[in-house]
């Protein structure tokens, strides 16, 4: 069983990339499901709109998460609640829209659950991502209620998400970090047998600052004149993690960094 893990998908380049690679892509490592995170994928780098959701799970991806950007287009409070396949953080102050954790079904035949999970330090304020997490671990089990768990943990320091990562491990098939857009260099499947990333990257234009127009970013940075952010326009890379599962214990034989094109894999 391989899974594909996409990293933040930032504006129309890290978009363009993934509607004109990912198919090609899937058929070509035999990837059987694809998460990607979306919650930068709208035009401006933040937000994700109903029309975009569909372009994205029309070129393959069977289920997209987001983080603390995921309102920043209002009107994904609406199409959150009747698209099931689009999640937003489970521990998301409630009552928000829609859902955090869902169970879906791969080309297959396997039940993969997804969980996106927010930290707590440096990020918009949501109820404690630990107590969360040992709260959906009391409720669900690997090789009960999924065949393979996936767990997006959308956080700005590593300490977090390492804790994160051992938290889960023997619990999930997959530990990926979101939201820093850097892809970090510790992809490895942990002892209790879950793989593990910090965090994925972004799939977007690496000549920039995190995805956005670099000249303006640094203008901010040092006060000067500037304009709202916007994203980088040049050509985009992809940035993930392929994770093949064991599909009797639901753990992890192997997970591969996944990077393709543009500035990353051309350095």
């Amino acid at each position: 069983m391989k899974i594909l893990f996409l990293g933040d998908i930032v504006g129309i380049s890290g978009r363009s990339m993934v509607l004109n690679n990912l198919i090609k892509k899937i058929n070509d490592e035999k990837i059987d499901f694809v998460i990607a995170n979306g919650e930068n994928a709208a035009d401006s780098g933040v937000g994700i709109t109903e029309e975009i959701c569909k372009e994205l799970f029309n070129c393959g991806v069977d289920v997209i998460t987001t983080g603390n950007h995921v309102w920043d287009q209002k009107e994904t409070m609406i199409h959150i609640e009747k698209e099931k396949r689009l999640l937003r953080p489970e521990n998301l102050i409630e009552p928000s829209p829609g859902k955090g954790f869902g169970i879906f079904i791969s080309k297959n035949g396997m039940k993969i659950g997804v969980l996106n999970l927010m930290g707590n330090i440096f990020m918009k304020k949501c109820e404690d991502v630990f107590e969360a997490s040992e709260k959906f671990l009391k409720k669900y089990k690997l090789k009960e209620d999924y065949d393979f768990l996936i767990v997006d943990f959308h956080g700005e320091i590593t300490s977090e998400k390492n804790a994160i990562g051992h938290f889960f491990d023997s619990k999930a098939t997959l530990v990926i970090g979101t939201h820093t857009h850097i892809p970090t260099n510790d992809a490895r499947v942990l002892s209790g047998g879950t793989a593990y990333q910090t965090d994925a990257g972004m799939c977007g234009d690496y000549n920039s600052v995190i995805g956005m127009n670099k000249d303006n970013s640094i203008k901010r940075f040092m006060k000067k004149k500037s304009t709202k952010h916007f994203p980088a326009l040049g050509e985009a890379t992809l940035c993930g993690a392929i994770v093949e599962g064991d599909i009797k214990t639901g753990l992890a034989n192997n997970i591969e960094k996944f990077i393709f094109g543009g500035e990353l894999k051309n350095s």
